[in-house]
């Protein structure tokens, strides 16, 4: 993978969807893979809060051929803030939550540095919640639900951890798993600017939250990806071991990869 020019992935006009109201709907095409293969352009994506999606937004969603949402959110997100509009569109719904409550909801360690609180929550995450991780996975294996969207509230945590196990039981390599998930932060700066015009509240919100949560460096999806390589071998094991199938691996890898 050492003469994959990384840059020019990430970079692919493809790679971000641009909406109005949703800024980090991003496509997982076009990544190599250690076999040779490479992942399907406008078959998976993953995104921040549909909830927030303008009726134009919406259709742009449903015209790249999405037929399946996949909400990651908790049942206090999905209550109060409500859901990818459904009842517009001949879309799936699935409502998979990760965790039971958010970080603003809870107590979490003090960290001077922001990979470190990463590194701990992501930690924290994938201990107590790998097997709904799973579901998901098992979820995404199936013929009938591609093409598909996975989102949480930013598309950055629970989003990250989801979008980095299937890559990486795919076959993409470590650095560029690592690179997409700091693609992020771009996106995050891009929320904030929009939601002061549009949207003073979640504006509000963010400028009030501890600058670790909004964080998105890619030395922290690193150092959880080695954690996993280390203590399982690779990614694809791992995710045997939380509940999904090697039939559904190989129907994962057939239909995300070509």
């Amino acid at each position: 993978m050492s003469s994959v020019d990384v840059g020019s992935l990430l970079g692919d006009d493809r790679r971000v969807v641009p909406l109005f109201a949703v800024h980090n709907f991003r496509d997982l095409g076009g990544y190599p893979t250690v076999d040779g293969r490479r992942t399907r352009w406008r078959t998976l994506f993953r995104a921040d809060g549909l909830y927030r999606l303008t009726p134009t937004d919406a259709s742009t969603v449903v015209g790249l051929g999405v037929r399946t949402v996949i909400d990651l959110r908790t049942h206090n997100e999905v209550r109060d803030r409500g859901t990818f509009p459904v009842a517009d569109h001949d879309v799936a719904y699935h409502h998979l939550p990760i965790i039971d409550a958010t970080w603003g909801e809870t107590q979490t360690p003090e960290f001077d540095d922001a990979v470190e609180f990463l590194v701990w929550a992501y930690r924290e995450m994938l201990q107590e919640a790998s097997p709904r991780f799973g579901d998901a996975i098992n979820l995404l294996s199936r013929e009938s639900v591609l093409p598909a969207v996975f989102h949480c509230a930013a598309g950055k945590d629970r989003t990250g951890i989801l979008a980095a196990l299937v890559l990486g039981a795919l076959g993409v390599d470590v650095s560029i798993i690592a690179a997409d998930y700091g693609l992020t932060e771009d996106a995050m700066q891009r929320l904030q600017v929009w939601a002061r015009e549009h949207q003073p509240e979640l504006a509000e919100l963010y400028a009030k939250m501890p600058a670790r949560f909004a964080a998105a460096d890619p030395r922290a999806m690193a150092v959880i990806l080695n954690d996993i390589h280390s203590s399982h071998g690779s990614v694809r094991n791992f995710v045997r071991e939380i509940g999904v199938s090697d039939d559904a691996l190989r129907s994962l890898s057939n239909a995300l990869t070509e």
